[in-house]
């Protein structure tokens, strides 16, 4: 197989702040006096817009989720306008993918501007030539429009994009998309389910690099 490009999510592979989208929930939820149940990591994890929606009325228990989504969405960002921590491995994968000549994107549930601000914070912008947002597509994860408007921005047959992510809904996404999808679990260990939709399942990007070389040079 020849590969031609890559996308990154970005909440949980490229940053370590899945952490604070968790911690920002929860803190929501003990302001409402609401106990989130088992489940709700899982099914949060990678969502956005209408799903994102309904995951929260489910757990929440509110007729209507987007107004508790948007404060979420603000507290966050004004938490990582003081530090967006950067996950191990992160700029060597990134200059691999740029001394092949291969263009990479990200596709993220967040903002626009949350992602273009993560990356500049983080010194890692001019390594991505393309952004698409969850906002940009009309279903969220598990649906695979999202790394389908990927691909086709950065000119690349979904079928030869490695797709990188680290939650089941974006998992999900990426092998609907036909794309070989790399899962690097960070909050939530990989299901007995989920593994069948991984082209591989890696520790972290630094092991996802090795597996890259290894199926580039297959």
């Amino acid at each position: 197989m020849e590969f031609t490009g890559a996308i990154f999510d970005m909440d949980g592979v490229l940053f370590d702040t899945e952490k604070v989208y968790q911690q920002t929930w929860h803190e929501i939820a003990a302001e409402l006096k609401v106990t989130l149940a088992n489940g709700f990591l899982r099914d949060i994890s990678g969502s956005s817009g209408a799903r994102m929606n309904q995951v929260i009325e489910t757990y929440f228990q509110v007729p209507d989720g987007a107004g508790i989504a948007r404060e979420c969405m603000s507290r966050v960002r004004e938490k990582l306008s003081v530090h967006v921590p950067m996950k191990e491995g992160v700029r060597e994968i990134l200059e691999f993918f740029r001394q092949e000549g291969m263009p990479v994107a990200v596709a993220s549930s967040s903002l626009s501007q949350q992602i273009e601000t993560n990356l500049k914070n983080a010194g890692i912008d001019g390594f991505f030539s393309e952004i698409v947002s969850g906002t940009e597509v009309e279903q969220g994860k598990p649906a695979p429009d999202i790394f389908l408007r990927a691909a086709e921005r950065i000119g690349c047959k979904p079928e030869q994009c490695f797709v990188f992510e680290d939650s089941e809904n974006g998992v999900k996404a990426g092998y609907a998309a036909g794309c070989a999808t790399i899962m690097v679990p960070d909050l939530i260990a990989p299901s007995p389910q989920i593994q069948q939709y991984c082209t591989r399942i890696c520790r972290s990007l630094v092991e996802a690099r090795v597996e890259v070389c290894r199926m580039i040079g297959e």
